[in-house]
């Protein structure tokens, strides 16, 4: 569905090197998730995928539409979530022309598929950072993506909404979508996703399988913290997690 060969990235031609040589794969029906410190590159490397931003080397080629999810969104004005899903329809509605009733309908239907229709008619800005989350998923979804690409899809979010941002992205991957997101918790990762890449550094980036490469001993290098992992029982599966050590080799 989406794939990336050699993408390299640096703000100028004498600057360093954001990233260099980066290749990935997303397929239908799977969830791949990037990881990495701060200021690595993940969101610049998002922001290549879907198209936003040209990378100084490499190419991507996407099978459909790539529909982009940020890590934040802030409205100037006061709009429904109806119509914040409706401009997902941006690039299929004509010019000096109005969303079409085909266009409502779908994008209600991106809301349902999300789970939260009964809030079509709610003002956005008086949504709680789980609900909108979801909306501007559905935004993405109304486009008719093939692939969704998302910044930080659980940043700041409570544990129950982060559940609910979590199961939808599976569900859409269930449902044949190639679903690419960024995340700072190995955990989501080790939860929905069944590829990784480590963004070690601008010209180290490990890929495979997510729970043979999210290993304490990597996680460790690559975050300068102590971590170890732990297969935990719990009601539903037996789930690996990892531990950070918050207190100790910190500088």
């Amino acid at each position: 569905m989406l794939e990336a060969s050699s993408l390299s990235f640096r703000y100028s031609t004498k600057g360093p090197w954001i990233f260099r040589d980066v290749s990935v794969r997303a397929a239908a029906g799977e969830v791949f998730a990037v990881l990495g410190p701060n200021a690595r590159g993940k969101t610049t490397m998002l922001k290549c995928l879907a198209g936003l931003t040209r990378p100084v080397a490499g190419s991507v080629e996407a099978t459909g539409t790539v529909g982009y999810v940020p890590q934040s969104h802030a409205v100037m004005f006061s709009f429904s979530v109806l119509d914040i899903v409706l401009m997902g329809r941006a690039r299929t509605v004509k010019i000096y022309s109005t969303p079409t009733s085909a266009d409502r309908a779908a994008a209600r239907d991106s809301l349902h598929r999300v789970g939260i229709a009964h809030l079509a008619d709610r003002d956005y800005t008086g949504l709680s950072g789980g609900e909108r989350q979801l909306v501007l998923i559905a935004r993405a979804l109304v486009s008719d993506c093939a692939t969704i690409v998302l910044d930080e899809p659980a940043a700041a979010l409570d544990l129950r909404n982060q559940a609910r941002v979590l199961t939808v992205l599976r569900a859409l991957a269930d449902d044949g979508m190639a679903v690419v997101m960024t995340t700072h918790h190995p955990d989501h990762a080790l939860h929905v996703a069944e590829r990784s890449m480590l963004m070690v550094s601008p010209e180290d980036q490990r890929i495979g399988p997510t729970r043979e490469l999210l290993t304490g001993e990597l996680l460790t290098e690559m975050y300068g913290v102590p971590i170890v992992t732990a297969d935990i029982e719990t009601p539903s599966a037996t789930r690996r997690l990892t531990v950070p050590d918050f207190g100790r080799g910190i500088a």
